[in-house]
């Protein structure tokens, strides 16, 4: 389930029991995987879905990630993944996450990824369109939740 307010999209998930690791808690991949749905989704709800980048041959690659984990989720945990767009340059763009457990406000996990914007075809970055920089509201890190 996605929200979106004033620009920071919610996605909210409950931890299936397949995403515990030997350690007894989330698996850190999940955490990348939650990021990737979580930007999809927020991207979508601003009106930019997967399909409308498709179509002009277009796509976001990942130039890189960073997690930093503060707590542990275990299964049957209800997680709200914040996600925003903090800036863009030329070909980048900066999107962060916070996670959090919401039944007792815990920050499991903040994170961030710089995304290329490249042609689909060639795979070339090429600079972003005002249209699409205009459709992603920039929350400045005073205003982050």
């Amino acid at each position: 389930m996605i929200q979106t307010m004033k620009g920071i999209g919610t996605t909210v998930l409950v931890v299936p029991e397949s995403a515990i690791d030997i350690n007894g808690h989330v698996n850190n991949v999940l955490y990348v995987q939650w990021m990737q749905d979580a930007a999809i989704a927020h991207s979508a709800s601003l009106g930019w879905p997967t399909q409308r980048f498709i179509d002009l041959g277009r796509t976001w690659i990942i130039r890189s990630h960073t997690i930093e984990y503060f707590h542990s989720a275990y299964a049957g945990d209800t997680i709200e993944v914040l996600t925003w767009v903090a800036g863009f340059q030329k070909i980048r763009s900066l999107r962060k996450y916070k996670f959090i457990r919401p039944s007792d406000g815990t920050v499991l996990a903040t994170a961030a990824t710089v995304f290329i914007f490249c042609d689909l075809h060639s795979g070339r970055p090429i600079s972003i369109p005002a249209e699409i920089q205009q459709t992603y509201p920039l929350i400045a890190p005073e205003h982050e939740p």
